[in-house]
């Protein structure tokens, strides 16, 4: 069956559409930065999933202290857009990176992360251009095996590095513990935060990460913010680890049921290009169709989404438009230009996804 809403976003806007419910994303703005004061941290928003300077700004006028983003050209454009206070949590390599860091250090407070010598060497070149002192903060590993030092040595080895370059300040460190061992975050904490202090430096910032890990906001001691990006939306896993619900999931992709050749399959208009193959990290197929949750969108082409209708009770019909929260809100974002703004049943207009395909 089709929404009133959705037979208007057919009409006007054509499908796929992906839409954003703005009372659910001002509820899930409100109600993180209320989480945030509640444990004593600053909430320092990463903008990896909207992408949107006019979100940024909500979220900064909601309490929020400056933003996170994870590649220069993310920065850039919400630099452009007048966001000062930006960390990019993220390392930066080459003389056209450095380059471009110094310009942007020009005319917005910047601060970056670092996991090695190699990245820290290139850094005072950007300070320089930018006349005045660049703070750095120490990427720290403690699980998750991705980015980040290993051992509280070597994160107290970087600071003092950082702390003999001309021009960089060393700032703290930056951790994005896993979901089930911030005792371990702690632990690395602790010893790296002593280790420094040895050396006469102090850490001011700590920042801790992301939505997953609201569950565990302001369990370590001493930390002074945290970085999360996807509540501003949800999906699926966010739903999955427990901190949020479907009510507080504010992007639904629309699509339209454009074929039906089996009694128990049929064909989405929203296939590969709009809701992305990401299996959110072991979810039952590619999103919930609200309509018919025990639907499953079973696999994909670029622009078919192959629905398993085989337990479904309802099944829907050609021409039907369904509502389906993706797995993975952020990378679906990232496939388009922009982003459709209701209100209960009033289309307010598109939202542009200014800082999309930032890949450098």
């Amino acid at each position: 069956m089709t929404t009133p809403l959705a037979a208007k976003i057919a009409r006007e806007v054509g499908t796929p559409a992906l839409v954003i419910d703005m009372d659910r994303v001002e509820h899930n703005i409100a109600r993180i930065q209320a989480m945030c004061d509640a444990a004593g941290v600053a909430n320092r928003p990463h903008i990896k999933t909207h992408k949107s300077p006019l979100l940024a700004r909500m979220q900064i006028e909601a309490g929020a202290r400056g933003i996170t983003c994870q590649k220069l050209g993310e920065a850039e454009v919400m630099a452009d857009a007048g966001i000062d206070d930006i960390l990019i949590s993220y390392n930066l390599i080459g003389e056209e990176k450095i380059a471009r860091l110094g310009a942007l250090h020009e005319r917005a407070a910047m601060t970056v992360a670092a996991d090695n010598a190699v990245v820290i060497a290139g850094l005072p070149a950007a300070a320089a251009r930018a006349g005045k002192p660049l703070g750095v903060v120490i990427e720290c590993d403690t699980g998750r095996q991705r980015a980040g030092v290993e051992t509280p040595a070597e994160a107290v080895a970087l600071a003092r590095m950082i702390a003999a370059s001309e021009g960089l300040s060393f700032k703290g460190f930056m951790l994005y513990p896993t979901e089930d061992d911030w005792p371990r975050a702690q632990r690395f904490f602790d010893e790296a935060l002593a280790g420094v202090r040895a050396h006469g430096l102090e850490a001011a910032m700590v920042s801790t990460g992301g939505s997953p890990n609201l569950k565990n906001l302001g369990q370590l001691k001493g930390a002074t913010e945290h970085r999360p990006g996807t509540y501003i939306y949800n999906d699926r896993m966010q739903v999955a680890a427990g901190v949020a619900s479907w009510n507080d999931c504010a992007l639904t992709v629309y699509s339209t049921v454009v074929s039906r050749a089996g009694p128990e399959r049929g064909i989405l208009d929203a296939g590969s290009k709009t809701l992305t193959s990401d299996p959110g990290g072991g979810l039952d197929g590619y999103g919930l169709i609200i309509d018919h949750p025990e639907a499953r969108i079973a696999k994909f082409a670029e622009e078919h989404g192959f629905l398993d209708l085989s337990r479904s009770n309802s099944r829907p019909n050609v021409g039907d438009v369904v509502r389906i929260i993706p797995n993975h809100v952020c990378v679906v974002v990232n496939m388009v230009d922009e982003v459709v703004m209701v209100r209960g049943e009033e289309i307010l207009g598109p939202l542009p996804v200014a800082a999309r395909g930032k890949l450098k």
